[in-house]
């Protein structure tokens, strides 16, 4: 089977989205079939045309076009999507995660028909689901819809309600790493967030519910990974907190070495303000290490309360600081949390169901052709 697979970034970056497609592409490839991925330059200076574990890669200058309102380039983007789309003959066209993609498909849809499967790895934006914006529009013309949790499943078909027959979920997977989880640090105990630095990941709730920790574990440590807009936010708050020893800021982390940085973590915390099911949880899991996350979206479904992990009131860094001095005090809960996560993880996660499902949607919506 030939798919068309739109998204708005591939690897090489390498946030959520980015390495969950990066590992199910190769995986289905493997089980025969072909893909062409559609993309965007982003911010890197990346060829145009590229291949990655055998399968090829286009990227358009979208944003660029986009920033400065060039309606000759968007139409020669579309263009030539349309023309690669003719060439490539697609069995199935895959919007994977709602972003410009979703432009450039409603642009050539009806050059070249073919079923369409969408998969929301984030909430929409309410108002962004009005029939007449991009995100109403590719969601309402899709064949399928998958979401990467039960909540944002259960959120779209209430926007949307007309999508409930046909649309289901795939929760987003990690294979099991193949580094073993070493014990919880607790005589130097070591709080984790790792992700992008913006707003969603609400790691300034972290930074503040730290200074409410270190009065109690004056020697506990914050290791902030990744990078995004809000890192230099994030450096005065810690700087204004009067946080600078209590704190490391390590940039990106590549893929390959998140199990080994999870390691060294007594404590992984996710104060999100949005979410879909992000790797983020699923990766801390499989290293047997507790998580402190807010009830957004898809993390109650990853994280269950006093089993795997605490959940706390969405902004609200002193409950926050109280979940993470609860477990810091009693380290043989914290631990058989851990051991309870890595455990659900691997039972509810599995990537292999995660494949196989994606898998039999593709063959589903074959038959619609």
């Amino acid at each position: 089977m030939r798919i068309f697979f739109l998204t708005e970034n591939f690897w090489p970056y390498i946030g959520g989205v980015e390495v969950f497609s990066a590992k199910l592409l190769p995986a289905l490839r493997k089980r025969g079939h072909e893909f062409l991925v559609i993309t965007t330059h982003y911010y890197l200076d990346l060829p145009d045309e590229q291949q990655y574990q055998g399968i090829s890669i286009r990227r358009f200058p979208l944003l660029s076009a986009l920033a400065d309102s060039n309606i000759d380039q968007l139409f020669k983007t579309a263009q030539h999507i349309t023309k690669l789309k003719r060439d490539f003959h697609p069995h199935l066209v895959h919007v994977h995660s709602v972003g410009l993609n979703a432009l450039l498909q409603l642009q050539t849809a009806k050059a070249y028909p073919t079923p369409v499967l969408v998969t929301l790895q984030q909430p929409l934006l309410r108002e962004g689901i009005k029939p007449d914006t991009m995100q109403g529009r590719i969601v309402r013309s899709a064949d399928w819809v998958t979401c990467c949790s039960e909540a944002l499943l259960a959120n779209t078909r209430q926007w949307i309600p007309e999508i409930t027959p046909r649309s289901s979920v795939i929760h987003n997977a990690r294979d099991l790493p193949p580094l073993s989880p070493e014990p919880l640090p607790t005589d130097a105990p070591r709080l984790l967030c790792l992700g992008r630095l913006t707003i969603q990941k609400g790691f300034d709730l972290a930074v503040r519910a730290l200074k409410l920790v270190v009065d109690r574990f004056p020697n506990v440590r914050l290791t902030i990974a990744g990078d995004g807009p809000e890192r230099n936010n994030l450096e005065h708050l810690v700087i204004e907190l009067g946080l600078e020893k209590s704190v490391d800021f390590v940039g990106w982390v590549a893929p390959e070495r998140v199990p080994a940085l999870m390691n060294t973590a007594t404590i992984v915390i996710m104060p999100s303000r949005w979410e879909g099911l992000p790797l983020v949880a699923l990766e801390a899991a499989l290293m047997a290490r507790p998580l402190v996350v807010t009830p957004v979206e898809g993390l109650p479904e990853v994280v269950i309360h006093q089993q795997t992990g605490l959940l706390v009131e969405k902004e609200n860094s002193k409950a926050l600081a109280e979940a993470v001095s609860f477990l810091l005090s009693q380290p043989q809960a914290a631990a058989a949390m851990g051991d309870a996560a890595r455990r659900r993880v691997q039972e509810v996660f599995s990537f292999k169901n995660c494949v196989d499902a994606y898998e039999v949607v593709y063959r589903r919506l074959m038959t619609v052709e």
